[in-house]
């Protein structure tokens, strides 16, 4: 897929409904495209740092089953199998690549995480989008991220001292966890073992990646104030064992945008779109499936479950902050 700036372009890949054939229930399983087009009320998910949509696929999986609609999978730039992030790259770099593939892909939602995120409500200043939902949206407010930034981060990747630049990326996000909390010494230990393994070096390999999209969420700092033209109907998540400021962050927003709502999701990791289980997707679902022009869920057991779960209440979301219990 090419981008808009005519310089570069996106790898895609959609996971489609399963086909069932006329008068049977027989189905062709989930297909992958590299560039579908026209396929309407689809979900595009915008992954976050130092990932590629491959760990995002069986979370896509499962929206598939319970929304059944097509689910869209790209790698941003730097990754994979898309262009290398430009000189000039910024968050506008992003929200341009996002309105690309909601074009050529007919899509009308999005799912988000992370670094995601803050693309997502990027885009959704401007971009007609009909719902989305954030996980741990990494948003700058009021300079609340710049206490993150660590400059080291830029140097030791600049030095190509990559178990270094993971260590006080690791400590300053504090995104995994209780080991966030361990010494350098101990994280580039850690760093020199995960490398060992295929994500652990794919990983350190995307580390300048995550230094310029640190520098792109700091430069787009922003006031309340500045989100008021989000319109989209929007579900901010953050997990219950995600870093503290996530949550803070997304409420925030939903006490100051009508159009935005702010739930946690119990027992959840930053990690949590790329985790095994449910009951993210099952929120997801949830939330994109209420409102005007909603899908109506297929048959399954999935969707039952989620059904059962008490779908018109959480997509309507009528509480501003919304606890969601354990479960799904």
């Amino acid at each position: 897929m090419r981008t808009d700036d005519g310089e570069g372009h996106l790898e895609l890949h959609t996971i489609r409904p399963a086909a069932r054939a006329p008068g049977g229930p027989g189905a062709s399983g989930a297909a992958q495209s590299q560039k579908p087009r026209g396929e309407g009320s689809g979900v595009v998910i915008v992954h976050g740092t130092l990932i590629t949509d491959q760990l995002y696929r069986p979370f896509a999986r499962k929206l598939v089953r319970l929304l059944g609609r097509p689910v869209h999978c790209y790698n941003r730039r730097g990754r994979a199998g898309s262009s290398p992030q430009p000189a000039d790259y910024s968050a506008a770099t992003e929200v341009a690549d996002l309105a690309t593939v909601l074009r050529e892909t007919g899509a009308s939602d999005i799912v988000a995480h992370s670094y995601g995120g803050f693309v997502a409500l990027q885009a959704a200043r401007s971009l007609p989008i009909r719902r989305m939902v954030t996980y741990d949206a990494a948003v700058s407010l009021s300079g609340n991220l710049s206490q993150r930034w660590r400059p080291e981060l830029e140097r030791s990747v600049a030095s190509g001292q990559l178990d270094d630049a993971w260590a006080h990326l690791v400590q300053g996000l504090e995104t995994a966890g209780p080991v966030s909390r361990l010494p350098l010494g101990a994280l580039r230990m850690l760093s020199i073992l995960s490398a060992r393994t295929n994500l652990g070096a794919e990983m350190r390999e995307l580390l300048p990646t995550a230094v310029a999209e640190m520098r792109a969420v700091l430069a787009a700092d922003a006031e309340l104030g500045e989100f008021a033209a989000i319109t989209t109907p929007t579900l901010m998540l953050s997990g219950g064992w995600s870093p503290p400021y996530f949550a803070e962050t997304g409420r925030q927003l939903a006490d100051a945008v009508p159009a935005l709502s702010f739930a946690v999701v119990p027992g959840q990791l930053h990690e949590g779109p790329i985790r095994p289980g449910n009951r993210l997707a099952l929120r997801a679902a949830r939330f994109l499936l209420g409102g005007a022009g909603a899908v109506t869920p297929p048959s399954g057991n999935l969707v039952g479950s989620l059904t059962a779960g008490g779908m018109a209440g959480i997509a309507g979301v009528p509480a501003r902050w919304r606890r969601i219990g354990s479960g799904g």
